[in-house]
């Protein structure tokens, strides 16, 4: 009887109300992370880290000094940093759902799809903080950006696209294992290749074997990477732009649908 009461509202809620009660429920969330910052820990040490690692272990190896090389790590490590905050949320996720709170959502007269956005919404906390501390740390190691405000500007508003777009994935993963600890692992196999198989740590992709080369140079981390390099250092853009803004809506329209379908069949 609750779910019939509950899923007939869901069906006939606009798509202004269901925005609303999406913004509501991000709301929540943010307020979650202010009562609990430790939430925020892995997106303010895992750039301190991966910046400080990777710049002084392969720096003067493949970048010839480690000034030069920040220039072209910099944009790369960004991008990767971004991809990794936003997978956080399906382990976040299935952690609600296995301890009911999802219940108490489905008992209230919002749109089904509430819960799935809001959370992702309110997951913009953590790409703003990711970039503010990997910036800072970066300038102060010694990255300069050389282009102007609007091109920065538009570099963070992709980077967040970016997260919003591929944590829909992430949601998905969530959804449809039955243990957090699940969600982490097939999560951990998924970034490790798409980070490590790119351009973030080489510019230059032309000495990978062939199959990896091909796979690298039109990879989602790599087109994004691109475009960071190139509104953040002036780098060339060739067709990046394209690629990656056509990667971020495949993987909306992809793992939106899926993402959604998975969480009506656990709640």
């Amino acid at each position: 009887m609750t779910a019939a009461v509950a899923g007939a509202p869901a069906s006939h809620i606009s798509p202004a109300r269901g925005l609303q009660n999406a913004l509501s429920l991000a709301w929540r969330g943010i307020l979650k992370i202010r009562k609990n910052p430790e939430q925020l820990l892995d997106v303010t040490l895992m750039p301190i880290v991966f910046l400080v690692m990777f710049t002084y272990l392969f720096g003067g190896a493949l970048g010839g000094n480690v000034g030069a090389y920040l220039q072209t790590l910099v944009p790369g490590v960004l991008v990767m940093n971004i991809l990794q905050a936003s997978m956080t949320i399906g382990t976040q996720m299935n952690t609600d759902i296995t301890k009911g709170v999802f219940d108490r959502f489905r008992s209230m007269p919002i749109a089904r799809s509430a819960p799935l956005v809001g959370a992702v919404l309110a997951d913009m906390v953590r790409y703003v903080v990711c970039l503010t501390v990997l910036m800072i740390v970066a300038t102060v190691m010694g990255f300069r950006i050389t282009t102007g405000p609007a091109e920065f500007v538009l570099a963070v508003l992709l980077a967040i696209a970016f997260g919003l777009c591929f944590c829909w994935l992430s949601v998905f993963v969530g959804m449809a294992l039955r243990s957090s600890g699940a969600v982490q692992g097939v999560m951990f196999l998924f970034i490790m290749p798409l980070t490590f198989g790119s351009n973030v740590f080489v510019a230059n992709t032309s000495t990978m074997p062939g199959w990896l080369q091909a796979w690298a140079d039109i990879s989602p981390v790599s087109q994004l990477t691109n475009v960071m390099r190139s509104l953040l250092t002036g780098a060339p853009m060739g067709g990046s732009l394209a690629g990656s803004l056509a990667w971020m809506a495949g993987a909306v329209l992809v793992f939106f649908p899926l993402a959604t379908l998975a969480y009506r069949k656990r709640v």
